[in-house]
């Protein structure tokens, strides 16, 4: 449902607002790595590139889980997704199961129908700290009992139950509209930014503030703002990938509206961005293999997200970070931000990258992908080495440092590092699936 923006709460005077920083999350849903300007000229994203050039680029980063509801879960707990109960996305559920089945999925694994309210997120962390915690989009991790508001946000914003939206004009769902009062000519990105760019007109300065923006774009339905497509199909795309491409164009004006926004409100000097992909792109991801759908998720070009982290005055502002991180180091990294002091939480898998943030590089440590809707199940990252495991036994490794494509398979190359990653990755499939996820016939 759509709300209305709340009144910010004043932080107690033995808070300084000015020694923390405000949080403004920009997570984009399907958008493939490959999908800006700075990695592809077909697109044209130039405040996304403005935001890398100002930033930390992470070339190498990873959902745990690359679907939805698996990715969004981990993001918010810093949790891997197998570990949140999370192997699939959340399917329309109107009977409310606690747990989900797919008839296809050769595990048989169950999966959630929701994010329980007993995981803590990094919203309810930053509250602990004087934040006040705005939401806007894209949920996905359950009906109006799980909704942001009971999860640690205090007000949200253009969100309702559903995965995807109907359309990108009106009627925007068929269900449970949180626009139903919007004209047919406004186009549902512009409407997030409304909300986004209305909260941040109206916080209070002296308050620390979260501000999650999820979008709904770039997953389908495609369908592009009307004035942005003919410049795409000027260019000779194909009509399909022409509205793809103005969808991303749509979300680069959002997020230099909402930047346009921080600096006109004299925050820029205090405000961190984050911006990140749920998952790999829904159509060609090259020079990555695999995406969105086709049964190759775990490849690069499903489980490999752009993600860049914008810190005012931090040392590695500017440059890239090359080696492999995850989606759930963002927890971590913000709690520690918000409370200038380590981050010791014991229930989370990810780690800080504010050591790389002020240009230093993290220890190496294994690194898990997991899903549950194919062959294809689970795989670990190891440095440059990447190793790929499917439940009909098949194997394969890949160095991704010298071969992004993963088009060399070595399995049969280096069969030391094949049996010492499967050893570890077997290890940590049984410690981490949650047992209520097994069914009788369920195959880890």
């Amino acid at each position: 449902m759509n709300r209305k923006l709340l009144p910010l709460f004043l932080l107690s005077s033995s808070i300084a607002a000015a020694q923390q920083p405000n949080i403004v999350m920009l997570f984009v849903d399907d958008l493939g790595w490959s999908d800006l300007g700075y990695q592809n000229s077909e697109f044209e994203t130039p405040n996304i590139d403005k935001l890398k050039h100002d930033g930390l680029y992470f070339s190498c980063t990873y959902v745990s889980t690359a679907t939805s509801s698996p990715s969004r879960a981990s993001l918010l707990t810093g949790k891997e997704a197998l570990r949140c109960g999370f192997v699939r996305h959340i399917y329309d559920n109107p009977d409310r199961e606690e747990f989900q089945t797919m008839a296809k999925d050769p595990g048989h694994m169950k999966s959630r129908g929701w994010l329980p309210l007993d995981e803590i997120t990094y919203a309810e962390r930053l509250k602990e700290f004087g934040y006040y915690n705005y939401f806007v989009g894209k949920w996905h991790l359950g009906h109006e009992p799980y909704y942001p508001i009971h999860q640690g946000f205090d007000a949200m914003y253009g969100t309702c139950e559903h995965g995807h939206p109907n359309s990108y004009y009106q009627p925007f769902f068929k269900t449970e509209n949180p626009f139903p009062d919007t004209s047919n000519s406004e186009y549902l990105t512009d409407k997030l930014t409304e909300g986004a760019v209305g909260f941040i007109e109206h916080c209070a300065d002296k308050q620390p503030f979260l501000l999650n923006v999820w979008y709904y774009a770039v997953h389908d339905p495609h369908i592009g703002r009307k004035d942005l497509i003919n410049k795409y199909l000027r260019k000779g795309m194909a009509r399909k990938r022409a509205e793809y491409a103005a969808m991303v164009e749509a979300v680069d004006i959002s997020v230099g509206c909402i930047r346009d926004a921080i600096q006109k409100k004299g925050l820029a000097g205090n405000t961190v961005f984050i911006f990140l992909s749920d998952q790999g792109g829904d159509f060609s991801n090259a020079p990555l293999r695999g995406g969105k759908r086709g049964g190759d998720t775990l490849a690069e070009g499903g489980s490999r997200v752009p993600l860049i982290i914008y810190v005012p005055g931090m040392e590695a502002m500017g440059q890239s970070y090359d080696a492999p991180v995850q989606t759930i180091d963002l927890y971590p990294t913000m709690v520690e931000l918000a409370s200038k002091k380590k981050c010791s939480d014991k229930q989370i898998n990810g780690i800080s990258l504010i050591p790389v943030l002020k240009g230093k590089k993290l220890k190496k440590r294994d690194l898990f992908l997991h899903r549950s809707y194919e062959d294809q199940n689970a795989a670990i990252i190891d440095g440059d080495w990447k190793l790929i495991k499917y439940r009909s036994g098949k194997l394969q490794l890949y160095n991704i440092k010298n071969d992004i494509g993963e088009t060399t398979n070595l399995i049969t190359v280096y069969p030391r590092i094949v049996e010492r990653m499967l050893l570890r990755l077997e290890d940590w499939q049984e410690k981490a699936t949650p047992r209520e996820l097994l069914s009788s016939n369920c195959d880890l």
